[in-house]
């Protein structure tokens, strides 16, 4: 088999796998690097309608990588009651996604103490987050998650930067999850720590 051959063959299997995606921007991505491996390899090989048709896929992710990049997007929060018949809703809804990322999590934690707040990105409930407050500058997450799709840590970014800073939150403890929700706290910018004698994240604001 020559390299060419196998050029081919690995720009097929990127393709392949970001058809896999379920992030849009991850599928972009992988999508245009796998584009363009294999536009360049129906080149090389004379084969000008596949060089021509992954040539134009390439520019068209190109462009909506460009568009989703470059838009301005709006965040805010939406505070609702424990109670609230649509946060029920909504927890019932995604409790086995839920559970992928934090299996301890249980309906029932969502207690009359709790503070739950929707983050709404372009007017869309794309995250959950549910904390309680454990002094004026402390919490404790129970919850926070994010729609798949909005998992890009845009919405983690704007909660913990903005929202909670504006709250004079100076400590957020939080429930470790599994190995996918950990990276994502480390990202944030938590470091791990014990809470009550068990495992969990630590993330000072100040």
């Amino acid at each position: 088999m020559t390299f060419i051959q196998i050029f081919g063959y690995i720009a097929t299997v990127i393709i392949a796998i970001s058809l896999m995606m379920s992030s849009i921007i991850k599928l972009r991505i992988i999508n245009l690097i796998g584009a363009a491996m294999f536009s360049t390899y129906g080149f090389i090989i004379g084969a000008y309608p596949v060089f021509i048709l992954n040539g134009f896929i390439t520019l068209i992710d190109a462009y909506y990588l460009i568009q989703i990049f470059g838009a301005k997007e709006y965040f805010r929060v939406l505070e609702v009651k424990p109670n609230s018949e649509y946060l029920n809703h909504f927890l019932k809804f995604y409790e086995s996604d839920i559970k992928k990322f934090i299996p301890t999590f249980s309906l029932e934690e969502t207690s009359d103490t709790n503070h739950v707040m929707f983050v709404l990105r372009d007017t869309v409930p794309a995250g959950l987050v549910i904390s309680e407050y454990l002094a004026n500058d402390v919490i404790y997450m129970k919850l926070d998650y994010a729609v798949e799709g909005f998992r890009d840590f845009k919405i983690g970014k704007y909660v913990f930067a903005e929202i909670f800073k504006q709250k004079k939150v100076k400590k957020i403890y939080s429930d470790p999850g599994n190995e996918k929700h950990q990276k994502y706290l480390k990202k944030m910018g938590f470091v791990k720590t014990t809470f009550d004698n068990r495992p969990a994240y630590c993330l000072n604001l100040y």
